[in-house]
């Protein structure tokens, strides 16, 4: 019980910062709202563009594809780090994995996926 006493007061500290944060928000905060105050801070200038415009599905798609290859990144280095004693069987799943990947990235690249239009 005691191994998880600073996990436990790290977290109540945590929420209680949050708490306190909203509470001094909403008793100090602006009560009064206007048009003004409800348009979108642009350093002082105005707004360039709709704040409410769509957005190219190609921007997703890169987007995921970046989380993807993060996500391979994040496996692939504990791997090169033990590389010498997770032996061959180490060695044929990381093969296997980065296939997987490679082939994903080939069939997004075929879709057109990373194409920017």
């Amino acid at each position: 019980m005691r191994q998880y006493l600073a996990i436990a007061l790290t977290m109540g500290f945590g929420l209680a910062v949050a708490i306190g944060m909203l509470l001094a928000a909403m008793l100090f905060g602006p009560k009064k709202r206007n048009h003004i105050k409800a348009e979108p801070f642009e350093c002082g200038m105005p707004p360039a563009q709709a704040s409410r415009s769509a957005v190219s599905v190609n921007f997703y798609l890169i987007a995921i594809l970046f989380v993807m290859f993060d996500i391979e990144i994040i496996f692939l280095y504990p791997w090169a780090v033990s590389f010498r004693a997770l032996g061959m069987q180490g060695f044929i799943a990381m093969s296997g994995f980065i296939c997987i990947l490679f082939a994903a990235l080939i069939y997004a690249i075929k879709r057109g996926a990373l194409q920017w239009d």
